[in-house]
C-alpha cells in the first residue's frame, strides 16, 4: 500500500478522499489545501503518490506538478479535478502527471487510478465529448495552449469575478504582477476588456 499526500482546498473533499483511500489500506502522510505548502510537504515527506486538485491557491495544481518534476521528485502524481477539459488534460500530461480523474465521476474511479499509478501505469481515460454544443473558434483553442500556467490561473480567477487584490492574495503575488498577467491575457487573446476575458474563459470552460 502507498504513502499518499492529499492536496485540495476543500476540507470535506480531503476527508472523502482520505476515507476512501484508507479503506484500501493506504497511509495518508499529510493533507493540505495550498500549493506552496504542498510543495514543501512533498519535498520533506517524499510521498509515493500525490493526489492533487488543479484549483488550489498559491501554486496551481499544474504549477505544483511542473515545479516538483523540475526539482527531481519521482513520486507518482495523480490529478483529481472538476476540470476535465482536453486542454487541462494535455497540460497535466505535459508537465508530468501520471493520472487524471474527473471529480464529476464516481470517486471509485480514484481507487482505480491509485491502483494503476501505484503499479507504475498511467491513468488517462478517454475524455468524453463536450455536451455544451457551443464550439469555440479553432484559433481560440490554439491560443489557450500558449497561455502560461500563471496566465491561465489569473484568467480563471477573473472569470470567477475576483478583483486584482483578491487574485494577488490567492496567488501570493503582488497586485502589479496580477495586472501584468491581465495585460498579457488581453494582448494574447485580442480582447479589450475584462468582460471579454470572462466570456472567453466561459467559452473554454476556464471559469
Amino acid at each position: 500500500m502507498a504513502n499518499i499526500l492529499i492536496i485540495d482546498d476543500h476540507p470535506m473533499v480531503r476527508l472523502a478522499i482520505r476515507m476512501l483511500l484508507e479503506k484500501d489500506q493506504h497511509h495518508i502522510v499529510a493533507e493540505c489545501g495550498d500549493g506552496m505548502e504542498a510543495y514543501r510537504l512533498t519535498q520533506r515527506l517524499q510521498p509515493e503518490i500525490v493526489v492533487v486538485d488543479l484549483d488550489i491557491p498559491g501554486l496551481s495544481g499544474v504549477e505544483l506538478i511542473d515545479r516538483l518534476r523540475k526539482s527531481g521528485f519521482n513520486g507518482r502524481m495523480l490529478v483529481l479535478t472538476g476540470r476535465d477539459d482536453e486542454h487541462y488534460l494535455s497540460r497535466c500530461i505535459h508537465t508530468g502527471a501520471d493520472g487524471f480523474v474527473g471529480k464529476s465521476n464516481n470517486l471509485d474511479e480514484l481507487r482505480d487510478a491509485v491502483k494503476a499509478v501505484e503499479r507504475g501505469y498511467g491513468y488517462f481515460p478517454l475524455r468524453r465529448l463536450s455536451e455544451t454544443g457551443r464550439k469555440a473558434p479553432v484559433w481560440e483553442t490554439d491560443v489557450v495552449k500558449t497561455l502560461s500556467n500563471r496566465e491561465l490561473q489569473v484568467l480563471h480567477y477573473l472569470a470567477l469575478g475576483l478583483k486584482i487584490n483578491q487574485i494577488a492574495e490567492n496567488m501570493f503575488i503582488s497586485n502589479k504582477t496580477v495586472s501584468t498577467y491581465k495585460t498579457r491575457l488581453l494582448n494574447k487573446l485580442q480582447i479589450s476588456n475584462t468582460v471579454g476575458l470572462v466570456d472567453f474563459a466561459r467559452r473554454h470552460n476556464l471559469d
